[in-house]
């Protein structure tokens, strides 16, 4: 990808850009409209079927609808895909509203930058800044050890007011701290801070061959070092944040987003603070009115409908309709003049046939991609448990478990006075990255166990960290209910299936993932799987990618509308000389300068 945002296989703005215009602008379209397409004009906007309504899909009809695209989107099941949150069904009582459940919770850190200039075009009530004002900011984050106590982390930022402590508390964070910095050796720290060193001084080149290759585990050799060495500075940056294996991800991949941390974390390049949530259930705060805004701006939403095929034409070079189930079970023929792919690439790709695959060799690449299960479970309590102001990374967890309390972070909801039955007074989301390894309660993978298994053992697994040092902060008491994603179904049987997987990054995972441009003139691809500069499957990736789609679109229609701006991860300039040294001594066949081995 370019650094302007636009793909390396885009149109320009020249006679070659007119020529595909002419010949895109026929589908779904009348003579006449072709006609006057080729001639820089139509009688009408030009139409685009968005396949998708999640965070890429409703990017992209955002962008098209404020530059006067007729747009339509189509969504299998609810819009927002996996970013949305959701009712849990039969729990209000009253005047209240259903429990609010996710699919996981929300994570927006400050590194996010084209996700948060969405959120401000996004009008929300009384908010200047409109849905990103909805954004807060978690005063310190944990890692809970099981066993140990937990070893807390403030996360300062200006004008960021932090966790009022006990002097209990300040005592337990006190002997987190020198117990975890006993525990890992000096020379190893020594060594994970040079393994950091020679990243960040590695030049692109480096970075996307020879990091791309080797695995994380690999890199930091965590293989010698001590069971913590590895469960934090391994373990707990891989499985626990991206849902992939520490032998597995791709050192490019992990090591990227931990220098874009370390940046955000010193103030360099960042929207705000490291860690941010939302104020309210994610449906309140961001995508209701988001659907609402988009609206108003005359896009059209069918719920429901199903794409199956996308329908080439290999004549004419380009998608004749999308073949779409429609919610009584109908196949239709849909037509438009431009087509965008946003559905997640586990999806996306079974609507891919061989014609259209032989198109574009970058298609087939995308069946190399990998995806795994990374998915939310939360539990309703009667009581505030007393964990922390901020996200808890359970490292020590059989099933990898990440955790927050909610309602602690939504100050303008009376939990509940607004939710449930009037007794729930918080909610604990938790999302479950391993779901093959035995846990602790029945000795089974999650996979292997029943939904009720799956919670019960997932409640152990949080005491078990929680619970573990002289005093109870989750009570079984306590517990009223729980909620687990219905994309997860048949667990327990042979052949369990989750309709949202998430994108992992074992090696040479960067080399198959497609531009946002296609080979075929009138369609495009947007989601977290495509290539962008953040290199993760995060909401940040999937937005991005929808506007790289949306400015190749422009670019091939010869659209005079002002393009997208794709701005990327921040580079800290005063490691620029020392990338091009690095470039020159890679091209020589030799290490990073700072590498020891």
């Amino acid at each position: 990808m370019n650094r302007t945002g636009t793909s390396r296989r885009t149109f320009v703005t020249t006679a070659a850009a007119a020529t595909a215009a002419a010949a895109t602008a026929t589908v779904g379209a009348t003579p006449a409209q072709a006609s006057a397409a080729a001639a820089g004009a139509t009688d009408g906007p030009l139409s685009v079927a968005v396949l998708g309504g999640g965070v890429a899909g409703l990017t992209a009809a955002h962008e098209l609808a404020e530059r006067g695209f007729r747009v339509t989107v189509y969504e299998r099941r609810a819009l927002g895909g996996k970013a949305r949150s959701m009712d849990v069904p039969d729990s209000a009582r009253g005047a209240r509203r259903p429990l609010p459940a996710e699919h996981g919770f929300r994570f927006i850190p400050g590194i996010y930058h084209n996700l948060p200039d969405t959120m401000r075009r996004i009008p929300f009530p009384g908010n200047a800044n409109g849905v990103w004002d909805n954004l807060v900011a978690p005063a310190e984050m944990a890692f809970a050890r099981t066993g140990r106590e937990d070893l807390r982390i403030p996360l300062p930022w200006p004008g960021h007011r932090p966790a009022e402590l006990t002097l209990d508390e300040i005592r337990r964070a006190l002997t987190a701290l020198l117990e975890t910095a006993g525990s890992i050796p000096l020379h190893e720290t020594a060594y994970f801070v040079n393994r950091f060193l020679v990243f960040l001084t590695s030049c692109d080149e480096r970075r996307n061959r020879t990091w791309e290759a080797t695995p994380w585990w690999e890199f930091l050799r965590a293989g010698r070092m001590s069971y913590d060495y590895q469960r934090i500075l391994a373990v707990g940056l891989t499985r626990n944040i991206v849902a992939t294996k520490a032998e597995e991800a791709s050192t490019r991949t992990v090591a990227t987003l931990l220098e874009a941390f370390a940046f955000n974390a010193l103030g360099r390049g960042a929207d705000g603070p490291l860690d941010r949530i939302l104020d309210l259930p994610t449906n309140e705060a961001w995508i209701d009115p988001w659907v609402s805004h988009l609206t108003g701006l005359g896009v059209e939403f069918k719920v429901g409908w199903t794409v199956r095929e996308m329908a080439y034409d290999a004549a004419g070079r380009r998608i004749s309709a999308a073949v779409i189930e429609d919610p009584g079970g109908v196949r239709r023929s849909v037509t438009a003049d431009h087509y965008i792919s946003a559905m997640p690439v586990e999806h996306a790709r079974r609507t891919w046939g061989a014609a259209l695959r032989a198109a574009d060799p970058q298609l087939a690449r995308c069946d190399r991609l990998e995806t795994d299960w990374m998915t939310g479970i939360q539990f309703y309590l009667t009581e505030r448990a007393p964990l922390l102001a901020g996200h808890a990374n359970l490292i020590d967890s059989p099933w990898s478990l990440t955790c927050i309390q909610q309602a602690h972070h939504w100050p303008t909801r009376d939990f509940p006075a607004d939710y449930g039955d009037g007794s729930v007074v918080d909610c604990l989301s938790v999302d479950v990255s391993e779901w093959d390894v035995p846990g602790i309660l029945y000795g089974r993978t999650a996979k292997q166990c029943t939904r009720t298994e799956v919670a019960r053992e997932v409640w152990a697994q949080l005491k078990a960290a929680f619970n573990d040092t002289g005093r109870t902060v989750l009570k079984d008491g306590a517990l009223h209910s729980w909620f687990l994603d219905p994309g997860v179904d048949g667990l327990g049987t042979p052949n369990p299936t989750n309709d949202d997987q998430l994108l992992i990054h074992p090696v040479g995972t960067f080399h198959n993932r497609p531009q946002a441009a296609t080979n075929v003139p009138n369609f495009y691809l947007a989601g977290d799987y495509v290539a962008v500069d953040i290199d993760l499957a995060t909401m940040e990736g999937a937005n991005a990618s929808a506007r790289q789609a949306v400015n190749a679109l422009l670019d091939r229609t010869a659209s005079t509308a002002a393009r997208c701006t794709v701005q990327p991860l921040f580079r800290a300039p005063e490691l620029e000389s020392l990338k091009r040294h690095d470039r020159l001594r890679y091209r020589l066949g030799l290490r990073n300068a700072l590498d020891v081995g």
